[in-house]
């Protein structure tokens, strides 16, 4: 049984999400899918918060600071790329993999680790199988959130 998720937004929420493909179909081998995702990114980029993001051919990943809850976030993105796809790509069958999983980000320890996944993620397996990056992606993409960021002229090894 999943545990109940929090159904409203709390300030300074920031979180690391994943959601699959259904049956983990490479869907996003396939450029105009990515491109089509890309562009429901961008759609939603008010509502996500979105920091960064991989997209991997059956699963995409995100770092995000939504400004609705996390669940409405997530169900724009996956309902709202569903539709075009649909509509410009003609597809008819299941796309994702119903859920998704979600972590939230503590500190700028657990900030960096998330981003150094995302990174790995893009160094990954074979050329055809290479993710697309968020920050390579020419998207406008919301910065490092104000309370992750350490007050000035703090140090990060507390003096030792």
């Amino acid at each position: 049984m999943r545990p109940t998720r929090e159904l409203f937004r709390q300030a300074d929420q920031t979180c690391f999400a994943t959601f699959q493909t259904s049956h983990r179909q490479c869907f996003f081998r396939n450029e105009r899918w990515s491109i089509l995702f890309l562009k429901t990114l961008e759609h939603y980029l008010p509502q996500t918060g979105l920091h960064d993001f991989v997209i991997m051919p059956d699963h995409i990943h995100l770092q995000l600071s939504p400004q609705v809850p996390l669940e409405r976030a997530i169900q724009l993105l996956k309902g709202g790329f569903s539709f075009q796809a649909r509509r410009e790509l003609q597809w008819k069958r299941d796309i994702w993999q119903a859920g998704f999983s979600d972590h939230r980000i503590r500190d700028l320890a657990d900030w960096d680790e998330h981003q150094d996944y995302l990174f790995k993620n893009t160094q990954s397996g074979r050329a055809e199988d290479r993710a697309m990056r968020g920050i390579l992606s020419g998207l406008t993409l919301h910065p490092l959130p104000q309370w992750l960021k350490p007050p000035a002229g703090s140090t990060t090894n507390d003096g030792a």
